[in-house]
């Protein structure tokens, strides 16, 4: 599938996606990209955060594409069990927290968890870090394999993030674009 013929859909985590984050480059560069705009982004709701994601679902004109980072990851897979309809048709999905079990996870997250461990019903990808803070390698590799997602080891890149010096993430280009090449 070619971005063009998407609507992609950019979901940011805890505190949104501030202009040097990746994501919020990503679609300025982007022309069929938005981000999903949420009313509480420092203090989220999960029923809140799930009903902007499938509203604007619903409203795309395109099959869509989701774009998730950190705690968008986990707003994906718990708006995933509730769609109804097939118009999402991939999700590329970096640096999921692991809100269960870690204790450096801040506890604003608690209201996502538990993570669903249900397939997804679209084609995925997660990336994850040996150095992210909030997620092992090894857990978000369990997440991957509960969602049927490929899964992809970004090596060491701590939150794939601003503080871990992501700011455009050329390599991350590279693993979305081949996620788009699958899609139809």
């Amino acid at each position: 599938m070619k971005i063009a013929e998407a609507d992609v859909l950019f979901v940011p985590g805890l505190g949104g996606a501030p202009a040097d984050h990746w994501q919020a480059r990503w679609v300025d560069r982007l022309s069929t990209a938005r981000l999903i705009e949420q009313a509480e982004w420092d203090t989220p709701a999960l029923e809140d955060w799930v009903d902007a994601i499938a509203r604007e679902i619903m409203m795309a004109t395109r099959p869509v594409v989701l774009v998730g980072h950190a705690l968008g990851v986990a707003a994906i897979v718990h708006t995933a069990g509730r769609l109804a309809d097939t118009k999402v048709r991939g999700a590329f999905l970096v640096a999921c927290p692991d809100i269960e079990e870690n204790r450096d996870a801040p506890r604003e997250t608690a209201p996502f968890a538990p993570m669903p461990r249900d397939p997804l019903p679209f084609p995925s990808i997660l990336v994850a870090s040996a150095t992210d803070p909030y997620c092992s390698l090894e857990r978000a590799a369990e997440f991957a394999s509960a969602w049927g997602s490929d899964f992809r080891d970004a090596g060491n890149a701590g939150g794939i993030n601003i503080e871990s010096g992501h700011g455009a993430w050329p390599e991350g280009s590279l693993v979305f674009a081949r996620l788009m090449k699958r899609l139809k």
